[in-house]
């Protein structure tokens, strides 16, 4: 923020954002109000006027992957996901998809397990799948290849779309003749003269060393670099045909001054349908801001490397240098109208028995997240439905004695309910058995243990309110008041009185104020207490009269402050994160522990060992078991942040330490090869989350109902009072 008004106030024309997310909000927001021109060359999903965004338009790009994926007869298909962004593209496709027909699963690529996806990779080869979308960063989407190789991915029977626009920077040489199906697109053109000149300069270095570099270099140019050099380019052009209108002005970000030119310039940076030829293609704005008109390249991975095999443009939509098959569509019955049985665990807040002093019957005697959920996605798809209580709480695991699944993954197995809602976690293990929705909660593991307590006041605990400069400066001015009421108590005559008055020549006169009378009498001021000395000389008596002032100013002081310090708390945590328990778990005899076979993984390590070797005494049959020995015992329990949220929100002795261990999902489960069709409930899913009904409904049971903010409201009272 300092940089960018640092340049306002020197005068410009235009910034080019920076690449990070959170910087980018800031600059734009600023520029945003000052109508100073944004250039962004991000992905953006919606981006805002007066923005000007050179990264293609996603709602086409979208309509490119679809072309794509209809073209090359993708019917069943896997895609796989990063990150947030990742998921919102994910999202934008899966809306604009029309062929309902075909089934589309949507996997999550953990990208903060050391870039280890061995657990997704085996169980899409178990699956069976062979049609794959790959959306993901760059660095993601190398480790993903690699190890798909490793598991025998990447054989012909296998195909991969990839929507990265920088597919073609990576080195692909170890497929090259696996024979597998690798697609991809992009908006540049390596082999182009502009690029191979780019290219040279911008690897100068790599080029000097190793010759044989230059002929490679250009497409070692990744996207953002080239959007930047087309974004200068153009912003130049522009500039340099308006230069004579357009005149920088110095602008402070802390009044309310906008460059008056600013949105003409803007407007004229987007022009009306005029066109600018980059490094990436022909360059077009809407009157919004986005790139809507731009030329892909469609390439696939051949024996000799990357190659064209055709391209996509508005006015012309997809054309192949080669033949395809036709697609086929396939019509599945879709659920409307359909009654289901629908399975639930009486969990809080997912669902609970609605508490009535009547009778009720039906759906009618529960409530909760789950409830309202799939009450929203039968409003929106249009199927009625009966709720089915799991008596025994339990979620399902694979038995592997019976080699069978028991739960709530059991009953759905057997057919005994169509769909399973509740804190189902979504796992590679139950994937093999279950189709899962997308998800509708994302969370993670954390710990649920008592908040930090007041530590006991230390034997020094009075001297707190002051630090210790300011004590040995009070010490150094007790010291040298008395010794100066001393000295000058010999000085002045006034001081020397007669011990008897009746007397008028005595033989000696008297001085009261003795050394150790006066460390008495600055002592008894500053505890603001008689000592029956009084100074009786003009001087001793000034010096005595500033001596209290002071007293006076640092005995309030230290009373106020004193008073702060009694009430303000500083509780000492047990522990800070994961690590710091396991450490200090022995010596502070702390024991930890997890649902019975929740959460035990061994990625934890010592976690995990540990609750094997005490299984009998740290691990819960119910999640309710753990809450409560967290909250009366010495007992950390790990548990969904989710859960935890809704405990803390209604224990006000609880709270959540350190970050999250790990990542993951919860979804809806359904019987594999069902009539149902699963993308229909992901896609109404993925609605809810657009208009933000899903947050309504966890604010709703997480935050207002069932006693939620109860610890806000006891807090606001507490200061109240």
């Amino acid at each position: 923020m300092v940089a960018t008004c640092s340049l306002m106030e020197q005068g410009v024309v235009g910034i080019l954002g920076p690449s990070l997310e959170h910087n980018s909000r800031t600059v734009q927001s600023i520029c945003d109000e000052k109508d100073i021109p944004y250039l962004d060359v991000r992905w953006v999903d919606e981006p805002r006027t007066p923005i000007i965004n050179f990264y293609p338009s996603q709602s086409v790009l979208t309509q490119v992957y679809i072309d794509i994926i209809t073209a090359w007869g993708y019917k069943d298909f896997v895609i796989l996901f990063d990150d947030t962004e990742s998921l919102k593209r994910v999202a934008r496709f899966l809306s604009m998809y029309e062929d309902k027909s075909h089934k589309i699963v949507l996997r999550q690529l953990d990208r903060y397990r050391s870039g280890d996806y061995s657990s997704v990779l085996k169980e899409l080869r178990k699956s069976g799948a062979t049609h794959f979308v790959l959306d993901c960063s760059l660095e993601v989407l190398k480790d993903v290849l690699e190890q798909a190789q490793r598991f025998g991915l990447m054989t012909d029977k296998y195909n991969y779309f990839v929507t990265n626009l920088d597919l073609h920077t990576l080195e692909l040489v170890a497929y090259q003749f696996s024979e597998t199906n690798i697609t991809g697109i992009r908006i540049s053109d390596p082999n182009s003269e502009a690029m191979q000149n780019l290219g040279s300069l911008i690897f100068q270095e790599e080029i000097q060393a190793n010759p044989m570099f230059g002929v490679r270099a250009a497409w070692k140019l990744q996207l953002e670099t080239i959007l930047i050099v087309d974004a200068v380019m153009m912003f130049g052009k522009v500039l340099k045909e308006f230069s004579e209108k357009l005149i920088p002005k110095s602008i402070d970000c802390e009044d309310n001054e906008r460059w008056v030119l600013g949105l003409t310039f803007t407007n004229l940076l987007k022009g009306d349908k005029k066109q600018y030829s980059g490094l990436s293609g022909i360059i077009e704005f809407d009157p919004k801001g986005y790139r809507n008109y731009f030329v892909v390249d469609v390439i696939e991975l051949k024996e000799g490397g990357i190659a064209k095999v055709g391209n996509w443009s508005l006015q012309e939509n997809l054309i192949i240098n080669r033949n395809y098959d036709k697609i086929v569509h396939h019509n599945n019955e879709t659920i409307k109208k359909k009654p289901l049985k629908v399975l639930i665990s009486l969990i809080e807040p997912f669902a609970m028995l609605t508490p009535t002093a009547g009778f009720l019957t039906g759906n009618d005697r529960y409530q909760g997240f789950g409830i309202d959920l799939i009450h929203e996605l039968s409003l929106m798809k249009g199927f009625t439905y009966t709720i089915l209580n799991q008596e025994d709480k339990r979620n399902g695991d694979f038995d592997e004695n019976t080699k069978k699944w028991g739960g709530m993954i059991g009953e759905i197995m057997e057919g005994r309910a169509d769909l399973a809602i509740a804190d189902l976690t979504i796992t590679a293990e139950r994937q093999q058995a279950v189709d899962f929705t997308a998800p509708f909660m994302n969370l993670g593991i954390s710990i649920l243990y008592q908040k930090p307590r007041k530590a006991p006041p230390s034997f020094f605990s009075f001297a707190d309110p002051f630090a210790l400069e300011v004590w040995i400066f009070v010490a150094l001015s007790y010291f040298t008041i008395s010794m100066v009421l001393f000295i000058l108590g010999r000085i002045c005559s006034s001081e020397w009185i007669n011990p008897y008055p009746c007397i008028e020549n005595p033989e000696f006169l008297v001085n009261q104020l003795s050394l150790r009378n006066c460390f008495w009498f600055v002592s008894g001021s500053i505890m603001q207490q008689g000592t029956e000395i009084g100074p009786l000389a003009l001087s001793t008596r000034l010096i005595a009269g500033i001596w209290w002032f002071f007293t006076l100013i640092m005995v309030s002081s230290y009373t106020a402050n004193l008073a702060v310090f009694l009430t303000r708390e500083t509780p000492i945590p047990h522990f800070n994160d994961v690590n710091e328990l396991v450490k200090n778990a022995e010596a502070k005899n702390i024991k930890w522990g997890a649902k019975n076979a929740r959460h035990r993984n061994k990625a934890y390590g010592e976690i995990y060992d540990y609750m094997m070797a005490h299984s009998d005494d740290v691990l819960v049959s119910d999640t309710r078991l753990g809450v409560e020995r967290a909250e009366r015992e010495n007992y950390a329990f790990f548990m969904e942040i989710t859960s935890i949220q809704y405990e803390t929100q209604r224990r006000c002795n609880l709270t959540d330490v350190g970050k999250l261990l790990d990542e993951k999902s919860y979804g809806i489960a359904m019987k594999k090869s069902m009539y149902l069709n699963i993308n229909v409930l992901s896609r109404a899913i993925l609605d809810l989350q657009h208009s933000g009904k899903l947050n309504e409904l966890q604010r709703k049971w997480w935050e207002e109902n069932q006693g939620g903010g109860f610890c806000e409201l006891r807090f606001s009272i507490m200061i109240v009072h």
